[in-house]
């Protein structure tokens, strides 16, 4: 199997388990403080969406440990394998959160 799809099915797991956990965070938002549901789903899929859009892979983790790594002169960490994953940072932006916060911007309109 090629890896775009591979690329693509990861991103639709990664997709579908953000609405599904989304979609449970709201409703017992909205069970314990009342308000309207679709307008906090929309806040809620963009909120997300950027979240994961900036910390879709371990770069903001990696700076913190670049003046460690060059006091030892070692160069910065590289990302292997990342665990199986297909996606990089890049394709997690663009596959999983520009899709939750187009989603969270046409529930809030």
């Amino acid at each position: 199997m090629s890896t775009v799809i591979k690329g693509l099915r990861e991103a639709l797991v990664l997709f579908v388990i953000a609405v599904v956990v989304i979609g449970v965070a709201v409703g017992v938002w909205v069970g314990v403080s009342g308000g309207e549901f679709t307008h906090r789903l929309g806040v809620a899929f963009m909120l997300v969406g950027a979240l994961l859009g900036m910390t879709g892979d371990l770069t903001l983790s990696r700076i913190g440990m670049l003046p460690a790594r060059s006091a030892f002169g070692l160069a910065p960490e590289r990302e292997d394998g990342g665990g199986g994953r297909v996606l990089t940072g890049i394709g997690i932006f663009l596959f999983v959160s520009v899709p939750l916060i187009a989603v969270g911007v046409l529930l809030i309109t």
